[in-house]
C-alpha cells in the first residue's frame, strides 16, 4: 500500500511558523515508522515543498495521513477536500495535537477516520483494516463520523515511549538541512518525555497524558541519539529538565558514550534554579541553549495562570544560564488587559535581565486548556487561522490598533542592540543575510496586524 502523511503550512494570514523556523515533522516520522516495513511510505513537508497536486499524481497514494494543531485545523480541512477530489477513494486519516483535543472539528465529510493520543500503534491498525476491507469500529484512540454524529473509542493517555519505534527519519532526507532554529542549522528533532506534571491555566498538553510525565529510558535515548547525524539537536518535550535525576543520568550516558552535538531544550526556570548542578553538567556535554517559559514578570500574574514558579525563580535561572554561557530562549506573555505602562515594565524587565533573545506570545485561550473554558465566550474570532500567540483572540484593554503599536515597541525594543548583535554572531555568514530578511519582515509584520481584524469570521467553526 502507498501511504503519504503530510506536515501542513500554516495559513497565509497567521504569523510566525515557517517563517521563523522549521522544525523536523517528528510525529509523522514516528507514524512512518510503525508501517514503513511493510508499505511505501512517503512523507510532505509542505511547509518546504508545496507541491501537493503534484505528488498526489505522481505516488498515487492510497492512504493520506496529515498532522495538525490548532493552528492548522482550517488547513488540514482544505487539504483532505483537495485530495478527496482528486481520488475520493482515498483513506485520509487526521491525527495529531488538536483531534486529540477537539475531534469533532474534524468531524467533516473529507475525513474518514480520526486518530487521538499517540498514532502509531492506532495507525498500523487502519492500516491493516483498509488493505483487508474491514472497517476501525473498535481501535483504541480513533474516531469517525456516523449517520451525522462522532463515533469514538477512549484513547490511552498513558504509554510506555520505550515501546513506539524510532523515527524513520530517512524520509525526510530531502529537508533535513532546511530544519532550523535561529542559528542551529541544519536541527534534529528528538523527543525524550510526554507531558507535564504541573497544571498550568493556559496549557493542556498536560490533560494528554492524564496529568503523567511519561519518560524514555535514558539509555534509548542514546541509542537514538546516535543514529541522528546533525549536530544540532532540538528536545521536543513538553517539559525536558522537570525530573533533575533522569536528566543527570542521560548526560553522563551521553558523555561516556562519547557523543558530541549541541543541544537546545526545555527548562522551568523553578527547575533550574533549584538544580544548578545539572545546567553545568548538561554544559559540559553541549547544551548550548534552554527554552525558558518565564511567562510573567509579576507573582500574582504567575500565581492567576498556576506556573507554580515565581519571579525569583525565573531571575535565578536567568542568571544561572548566563554565567554558565548557555543562550536563553525567554518567552514572556503579553496579556490582552495589558496597559501602556503594562508594556513599558515589560520592556524594562527584558532589559533589566539583559536577555538576547525574547519572544512575546499573545496570551491564548486554545480549546482543551482551563483558560478556554473560562472566557470562550468572549472570544474575538473562532477561526482558528488566529490561534498564532501573535494575534489577540481576545478583547484587548486598548484600542486594537494602539494594543499592536505597544507590541511593536516591545519586540523591536525590549533587547537592546548590543545583545540582538550577541546572538547574530552566532550565524554562519550564509544564513546571516536570511535571517536578517525574516526578522524584518516579521517584525513589520506587527505593523499591520490589527487589520486583519476586519475580516475575521466570528462564527463557531463547526
Amino acid at each position: 500500500m502507498k501511504i503519504l502523511l503530510i506536515q501542513p503550512p500554516k495559513a497565509p494570514i497567521t504569523i510566525g511558523g515557517e517563517d521563523l523556523f522549521i522544525y523536523e515533522p517528528l510525529a509523522l516520522e514516528y507514524v512512518a515508522a510503525g508501517v514503513a516495513r511493510d508499505h511505501d511510505v512517503r512523507i510532505l513537508d509542505l511547509r518546504l515543498e508545496k507541491k501537493l497536486a503534484q505528488t498526489l499524481d505522481e505516488f498515487r497514494p492510497d492512504t493520506v495521513g496529515i498532522t495538525a494543531y490548532t493552528v492548522h485545523v482550517n488547513t488540514a480541512r482544505k487539504l483532505f477536500e483537495q485530495i478527496k477530489m482528486w481520488n475520493p477513494g482515498a483513506l485520509t486519516v487526521v491525527g495529531g495535537h488538536h483531534a486529540t483535543i477537539a475531534p469533532e472539528d474534524f468531524c467533516v465529510p473529507a475525513i474518514d477516520l480520526i486518530v487521538r493520543g499517540e498514532g502509531v500503534f492506532a495507525f498500523q491498525q487502519i492500516v491493516e483494516r483498509f488493505a483487508r476491507g474491514e472497517h476501525y469500529d473498535g481501535i483504541p484512540g480513533v474516531a469517525f463520523a456516523r449517520a451525522g454524529a462522532l463515533v469514538q473509542t477512549d484513547y490511552a493517555p498513558v504509554v510506555d515511549l520505550d515501546a513506539i519505534p524510532f523515527p524513520e527519519r530517512k524520509l525526510t532526507a530531502r529537508y533535513r538541512a532546511r530544519y532550523f532554529s535561529e542559528w542551529m542549522k541544519p536541527l534534529a528533532s528528538i523527543r525524550t518525555s510526554k507531558g507535564c506534571p504541573y497544571r498550568c491555566s493556559f496549557c493542556a498538553l498536560w490533560k494528554l497524558t492524564g496529568g503523567r510525565y511519561l519518560k524514555r529510558a535514558p539509555e534509548k535515548i542514546v541509542e537514538e541519539l546516535r543514529g541522528i547525524d546533525e549536530e544540532d539537536v532540538f528536545f521536543a518535550d513538553d517539559e525536558s529538565l522537570v525530573d533533575a535525576a533522569r536528566m543527570k543520568t542521560l548526560a553522563q550516558l551521553i558523555r561516556d558514550a562519547g557523543i558530541r552535538k549541541r543541544y537546545f531544550l526545555y527548562g522551568r526556570s523553578d527547575t533550574i534554579a533549584k538544580n544548578p548542578d545539572l545546567l553545568e553538567l548538561w554544559k559540559t556535554i553541549g547544551l548550548e541553549r534552554v527554552f525558558i517559559g518565564l511567562e510573567f514578570f509579576r507573582d500574582q500574574d504567575l500565581q492567576a495562570i498556576r506556573k507554580g514558579s515565581t519571579a525569583d525563580d525565573n531571575a535565578r535561572a536567568v542568571k544561572m544560564a548566563q554565567d554558565l554561557g548557555i543562550e536563553i530562549y525567554a518567552t514572556l506573555i503579553v496579556r490582552p488587559d495589558f496597559q501602556r505602562d503594562d508594556f513599558a515594565a515589560l520592556r524594562a524587565y527584558c532589559r533589566a535581565l539583559n536577555l538576547n533573545f525574547a519572544g512575546f506570545p499573545v496570551l491564548t485561550p486554545l480549546p482543551g486548556t482551563d483558560l478556554h473554558a473560562q472566557v470562550k465566550d468572549r472570544l474575538l474570532t473562532r477561526d482558528y487561522d488566529y490561534t498564532d500567540f501573535i494575534h489577540t483572540i481576545l478583547p484587548t484593554a486598548l484600542p486594537l490598533g494602539e494594543f499592536y503599536r505597544e507590541y511593536y515597541q516591545l519586540a523591536a525594543n525590549a533587547i537592546p542592540p548590543a545583545r540582538q548583535l550577541a546572538i547574530l554572531k552566532k550565524f554562519p555568514l550564509r544564513d546571516l543575510a536570511p535571517a536578517l530578511k525574516r526578522s524584518a519582515q516579521w517584525v513589520q509584520r506587527l505593523r499591520t496586524i490589527h487589520l486583519d481584524y476586519a475580516n475575521a469570521p466570528r462564527q463557531a467553526q463547526v
